[in-house]
């Protein structure tokens, strides 16, 4: 006992003497009141993100307790911080930390006493990452006072926590968009629309949707907020830190609601649960009402930054309730609502133990519920510092060990595939993800069946085992109800993400363990290509089954160089050459070309005397509405990546836009009709008012949809999916002079109305289509293809009249139509039509029920749009 008090005393004096340190080390360190010229959180003021940044380099300059370490770049190019906050001995140590955290993260043999030894030296490193949602402002307008506070707090207790912890924040995980959103903001200060919605998407492309990007890591700001958990720093806990409705809770700790991903470990959701009962816990004794957990938000989708929860990371969301970006609102007790899971009512309940009662809600309400959450996460770190350093290694021993026990034990992908730039892509982003990814060095039998030599293996005995299942089976959705046989809890997002099946990758599980096929491995190292240099060659052949053929194609053309397509299948003694594959003559800028592709082309030594089309650069108009258009916004991120250049039109711009003079292709991608042609949202026959101000919601009009349709009669093309295929399910007219105004009605029309009332529900599966073969706009496609089906339509045609034509260009096949996730009733769509191809006078139409490039994660069907876009030339 005397030994132990003791220890208690000399950890005092400690304490004391590292108080005193403090103190004379942040003499010089400024407030963020004195810095800014308000406290963050003040009514109606906002921090930009460069001056945020500026000001924690500040304290990074004057205290010993805080570093910032720049971690990557946005889209458009600013820089991305974490800032670390500890102990100056930590952060003097944060090398060996990092190593410590690899090895309890990634290292399943660590002997005993060793495993003691660095769970001694080792920290919590718990990672925040703030507003990625734009104009969720408060989690980075809290940033400051948090930092602050840490770096001069003189509290025993917080000294402690720093002394066991590495707060790791990611003062704003969207750059861009929380500066498009300040600018905004106080464009319209002290006016009537002071607080709208910023029109466009705050982001270079995705806006809300980077949070739906953590599987396929398209964008910069994501990969930079991923590869902290993936290769670099292995944190043990992590908290996205978000904002939502203004009119129910006022903050929601986890953990989250039913369902939640069955293949991650039960101990994850332990952990879960204990820091989100202590948030709820402080919070409250803090004064804080309105606390809500079990509610509304669920866990069994990777997509979002909890993906690293399939990583063997503590992951956790937080959301508050929103005001008017930095404009308080007033709220009437009657007015707040609840809704979905976890609350049936806004009423005392075990999952909201203290009702917030309305009134003024404001910033620096979000602000101090930030400020007090993130209190109780380091606290709690802080307090279970040995036994989660000690959970964390003992899931990686258990995911290996169930890897090299459990089937699946490996996933195996042929080298030779439809699409071979695909397979390239999906080995490099799992090898992004942190997987190790291996080749068979020769061919082996395994249950009859042959595996070659330069396959590509994925076994399951690693850490992140939970993650490779998770991404590499197709999916069944955790089916639960509210009671027993009752309503089903439905699903937040989407329910297939299978990169195999998106991406049309074959790939097969094997589930008996082979130490013949373990001996038989090597590792991949570095970045993955089957790119191979030859030197002598008169012209190039690349396939249309590899989407980075089209990549190169529309790179060539931009560069100047003549580019073809094959007329029909050729067949020499060297290969068998696809109708649709492109050609291209050697010249210096094709090394240009060259240099970009993962797959190498077919070299031609001799003479091709093979029939060619010509392709030229089509001019594209495509159409963004102001009402962030993700849609919108992750085709321009395909078409940009793709060397693809285009125009941006706004609705209102075809009034005044002299289509047939400046596009060759107009297209619409999955936006409401109503917003399209009248800039506001609708429901049933109600309309909506939007909250962006007023010059911002103007649709195309009729005069505009004239105009479009006067484009079509001259010969233009217009391709539509999703939900703007309505604007063509209508009675259309195309204006030919003031006395001569034809009226029409396409051949098709939309049928999804009828078969949601008959009982269709598919929320976001991926689905089977049968697609027309030796078409010009399926060339490279095989027979199938699978489409994400969310928000998307179903199509009849019927005998047309008059100058037009139609084709069906994909049908649901009549059985077997799920392929992964989620449907009820999906037989209702059998032998129904996705895709048409219209014709109609001089113009052509192609219309998609479903979006091709849905999230840049369905990569399989990305040759529909881009055969769509060289139509012209190949008609």
């Amino acid at each position: 006992m005397k030994f132990k008090q003791a220890i208690c005393f000399l950890s005092i004096i400690f304490l004391i003497s590292v108080t005193v340190t403090v103190f004379s080390q942040d003499a010089e360190i400024v407030e963020p009141i004195d810095h800014f010229g308000f406290k963050p959180g003040t009514d109606r003021e906002l921090i930009a993100y460069e001056d945020l940044i500026e000001y924690l380099n500040i304290l990074d300059e004057f205290s010993d307790k805080l570093k910032m370490i720049e971690i990557g770049k946005s889209p458009f190019g600013k820089p991305i911080y974490i800032c670390f906050i500890s102990s100056p001995e930590n952060i003097a140590n944060l090398d060996e930390l990092k190593t410590i955290n690899r090895s309890l993260m990634l290292d399943p043999e660590i002997h005993d006493q060793e495993r003691e030894e660095i769970i001694e030296k080792g920290k919590v490193f718990v990672l925040a990452t703030l507003s990625m949602h734009s104009r969720e402002v408060g989690p980075s307008q809290s940033a400051p006072l948090i930092a602050y506070d840490l770096i001069t707090t003189s509290e025993i207790n917080k000294l402690t926590w720093l002394n066991d912890v590495v707060y790791m924040m990611v003062p704003c995980h969207n750059p861009d968009g929380m500066d498009m959103i300040v600018e905004h903001y106080k464009k319209y200060k002290d006016t009537k629309y002071e607080g709208s919605s910023m029109p466009g998407v705050y982001h270079k492309y995705v806006g809300h949707d980077n949070n739906r990007d953590f599987v396929t890591l398209t964008q910069t700001d994501t990969k930079a907020i991923a590869s902290i958990y993936n290769l670099e720093w292995f944190p043990q806990v992590m908290v996205e830190k978000h904002q939502m409705g203004s009119g129910g809770v006022r903050y929601f700790v986890p953990p989250p609601h039913d369902p939640i991903a069955e293949i991650i470990d039960a101990g994850i959701w332990n952990w879960i649960g204990i820091f989100g009962s202590n948030m709820i816990t402080d919070m409250t004794k803090d004064g804080l009402a309105g606390v809500s957990q079990h509610y509304l938000f669920d866990e069994y989708w990777p997509g979002s930054t909890g993906t690293c929860q399939w990583k063997n990371v503590i992951g956790m969301l937080t959301e508050a309730a929103s005001v008017q970006v930095a404009k308080p609102i007033y709220i009437e007790p009657n007015e707040l609502t609840v809704r979905g899971k976890g609350l049936a009512e806004y009423k005392k309940s075990v999952n909201m133990p203290l009702p917030w009662d309305g009134g003024w809600w404001r910033l620096g309400d979000i602000i101090d519920y930030e400020v007090s959450s993130t209190m109780s996460i380091l606290k709690t770190a802080s307090n279970h510092r040995t036994d989660i350093l000690e959970f964390i290694n003992d899931l990686c021993r258990r995911e290996v060990k169930k890897g090299k026990t459990e089937a699946p034990y490996y996933y195996v992908m042929p080298l030779k595939q439809n699409d071979q730039s695909e397979l390239v892509g999906m080995v490099n982003l799992l090898k992004e993800h942190g997987i190790n990814v291996y080749q068979l060095n020769h061919d082996l039998t395994i249950n009859n069946v042959i595996y070659g030599s330069g396959d590509i293996v994925v076994p399951m005995a690693q850490p992140f085992r939970p993650f490779i299942k998770e991404v590499l089976e197709d999916q069944e959705f955790p089916l639960r109800h509210y009671t027993p046989d009752g309503e089903i809890i439905k699903p937040y997002d989407i329910t297939s993400w299978s990169l195999p099946l998106h991406r049309g990758v074959q790939c097969t599980e094997i589930n008996i363990r082979s130490t013949e096929l373990e001996n038989s491995l090597t590792e991949i190292p570095g970045s993955f290509n089957l790119n191979k240099e030859e030197v002598e060659y008169n012209a190039i052949i690349l396939p249309a089954t590899n989407n980075e053929s089209y990549r190169a194609a529309f790179m060539a053309m931009g560069l100047g160089l003549k580019v073809s397509r094959l007329a029909d299948d050729v067949i020499t003694d060297e290969k068998e050459f696809k109708k649709g594959s492109f050609y291209i003559e050697r010249s210096d800028k094709l090394n240009n070309v060259l240099q970009t592709l993962t797959v190498s082309p077919v070299f031609l030594k001799s003479d091709f005397d093979y029939k060619l089309n010509e392709i030229n650069m089509p001019r594209i108009g495509l159409t963004e509405s102001w009402f962030h258009d993700m849609d919108a916004g992750w085709t321009r991120y395909v078409l940009d990546e793709y060397q693809i250049p285009f125009t941006i039109l706004r609705p209102a711009d075809f009034e005044t836009t002299d289509l047939k003079e400046n596009f060759d292709i107009v297209i619409f991608p999955n936006v409401s009709k109503n917003v399209l042609m009248d800039g506001k949202y609708k429901s049933g026959s109600t309309y909506y008012i939007s909250s962006y101000p007023p010059e911002y919601t103007k649709g195309m009009g009729e005069i505009g949809m004239e105009k479009l349709m006067e484009f079509l009669d001259g010969g233009g093309i217009i391709i539509s999916w999703g939900r703007s295929t309505q604007l063509f399910d209508a009675n259309l007219k195309i204006k030919h002079s003031e006395d001569n105004i034809e009226e029409f009605k396409l051949p098709f029309k939309s049928i999804t109305n009828e078969l949601k009332e008959a009982g269709l529900y598919c929320p976001g599966p991926l689905i089977k289509i049968n697609i027309k073969q030796n078409h010009p706009l399926t060339y490279g496609l095989e027979k199938d293809a699978g489409i994400l089906f969310k928000r998307s339509q179903v199509f009849s045609t019927s005998i047309p009249k008059f100058d037009m034509d139609r084709r069906v260009i994909a049908v649901f096949p009549e059985k077997d139509i799920l392929l992964s996730g989620y449907c009820e009733n999906e037989n209702k769509i059998a032998n129904k039509t996705a895709m048409v191809w219209l014709k109609k006078g001089k113009g052509q139409i192609v219309l998609m029920g479903f979006s091709p490039q849905f999230r840049a994660s369905t990569q399989g069907t990305y040759k529909l749009l881009f055969n769509s876009l060289l139509l012209e030339s190949i008609k």
